[in-house]
């Protein structure tokens, strides 16, 4: 049994039947061929205390010790000298749990196992999106419905073989930072990285291993330019390398590769789409809520705050529960039995790399849902696995439609937005033209960035000029109005036809099995994922 209580980081205590000990100042790291340390030793509930100071490895302190404290405190040396290997052997694995969490770079919670129960008993709940979605909510951020979990179930992905990566966009203040930074306190410390600005060469000096599994987030993408070539690296090949020229302590000039490990999970903000085209690619797109329902609903807790009616307690334990249950995720393989029926429609751009991200989802809602899995073992391999279910494509299918809905459009999102508010303003005036001028002071945008905005449009074949009445102005119309409705139609419909195709083959009985034993589920890690 380990009587070493490690709670105060400068005065350790090891308690037995015969012994009370204070390990004061607690140890040092640094040289493993010693053990030194300054304890005091007394009786349980004794007055008479002796202070020392000793190398734990040296035998000769050691003997000298147990013969002081046998003498001082009127005991037999055999108790004395059995306690203090017990004790030597609880600090040595201490110490090599420190040097552990040292070389990680952050210190790794370990959950109660009241804590386990409640995280466990929430992942088993059912409809665990939903309640997870309103956890979020309950947390403390306000609106944004579907990108919240979106970017919530993205950082889970982390945990993953294959993780997701996000870009949030919006314009200046619209808080795409304020919702990246909230979801971000729903993963614990320790699995995260926070980045301001970063040098370029500094992703390549963190140790081999310390960002496996980690979320990388990325405050504003302008102010990490340096380092985002090693990240599109490190999120494609889930490795990078540099090579540098090194001089020994003689002297001698050699190559020496420096080698950090993924995969890694990366989330940023930026105002610039286009800018960073590359690493959109490789990300989901999630633009943020600009309306004024939005406005009013985040002005709205803003007024509750300064009136100190926010419910504070329930937001700490709200983030504290979705911190537990990520620790309570466990790395296993996801495999989905209805992955080749699953297939993208035609409209959706980059669709390769833009399918292998669906699928990823997919999984990664299979994942946080393994609580809810039979867990099985491939008879062939001895890997454990769970499956994907058609209820976790489904709901899949309802949160990424957005997403894929703008990654198949030939404009912005930030000018996508402006086309929408445009046509909603004319529906409520009842108009099909306009001009620049009043949808300017109406929608409250500036010249020069409608000015690229119509461009754009033009260019693209979703506005025209067309001659006023009276020739003095320039005046706009929409070509088709029901165009993105029409786009969104062609999206649903195509995974709708994916899930009916699935259901008509599931009633059919010539679908191979794959050769598997069904195991119980552990909460214990089985296999990398």
């Amino acid at each position: 049994m380990n009587n070493l209580d490690t709670t105060h980081e400068h005065n350790y205590q090891y308690i037995t039947e015969y012994l009370e000990i204070h390990i004061l100042g607690g140890i040092k790291t640094i040289k493993l061929e010693t053990l030194r340390i300054t304890l005091s030793v007394q009786k349980p509930e004794g007055h008479n205390v002796l202070r020392h100071s000793l190398d734990l490895y040296n035998d000769n302190q050691v003997e000298k010790l147990v013969r002081k404290i046998a003498e001082r405190l009127e005991m037999g040396t055999s108790i004395i000298r059995r306690t203090l290997q017990e004790l030597t052997k609880a600090l040595e694995n201490y110490r090599f749990l420190l040097l552990e969490q040292e070389q990680s770079g952050s210190e790794q919670k370990i959950l109660t196992p009241a804590d386990q129960k409640e995280a466990e008993t929430f992942l088993k709940k059912k409809d665990l999106l939903g309640k997870t979605n309103e956890l979020i909510g309950k947390s403390g951020v306000i609106g944004e419905t579907e990108n919240r979990l979106l970017m919530y179930l993205i950082f889970t992905s982390r945990k993953t073989s294959n993780p997701l990566h996000c870009i949030s966009l919006g314009s200046s203040g619209a808080g795409k930072t304020h919702l990246q930074s909230k979801v971000a306190e729903l993963i614990p410390q320790e699995d995260k990285i926070e980045i301001t600005v970063l040098s370029a060469n500094a992703f390549y000096y963190f140790n081999r291993t310390e960002l496996q599994h980690k979320l990388i987030l990325i405050e504003d993408m302008d102010g990490a330019e340096s380092v985002l070539y090693p990240l599109r690296e490190l999120q494609s090949k889930k490795k990078i390398t540099k090579t540098v020229v090194h001089k020994d302590v003689k002297g001698t000039t050699k190559t020496v590769h420096l080698t950090v490990e993924g995969p890694v999970s990366v989330a940023g903000c930026t105002t610039r789409e286009s800018v960073y085209e590359d690493n959109s690619n490789r990300s989901f797109l999630l633009y943020i809520d600009e309306s004024s329902e939005q406005d009013q609903r985040i002005m709205h807790h803003q007024r509750l705050q300064s009136a100190g009616k926010v419910n504070e307690d329930q937001q700490l334990k709200a983030a504290e529960l979705l911190r537990n249950v990520q620790r309570a995720l466990q790395p296993i393989k996801v495999i989905n039995p209805y992955a080749e029926y699953l297939e993208l429609p035609q409209s959706v751009f980059k669709p390769r790399r833009t399918n292998s991200h669906y699928l990823q989802f997919i999984s990664a809602i299979t994942f946080y849902k393994q609580f809810q899995r039979e867990s099985k073992v491939d008879t062939q391999t001895g890997e454990y696995y769970i499956e994907t279910t058609l209820e976790d494509i489904r709901e899949a299918n309802e949160l990424i439609t957005e997403v894929l809905l703008r990654k198949s459009d030939s404009i912005t999102g930030a000018c996508r937005n402006y086309l929408e508010e445009l046509k909603k303003y004319l529906v409520s005036e009842e108009r099909t033209s306009f001009t620049a001028m009043e949808v300017r002071r109406k929608l409250k945008v500036k010249k020069t960035t409608q000015w690229r905005y119509h461009q754009q449009l033009l260019d693209n074949y979703y506005l025209k000029k067309v001659r006023s009445k009276t020739g003095t102005k320039n005046t706009y119309e929409i070509i088709n109005p029901d165009e993105y409705k029409e786009l969104e139609a062609t999206i649903t419909k195509a995974l709708q036809e994916c899930l009916l195709k699935i259901d008509l083959t599931e009633n059919r009985s010539d679908v191979p099995e794959r050769s598997t034993t069904k195991v119980e589920r552990s909460t214990k890690t089985k296999t990398t994922s």
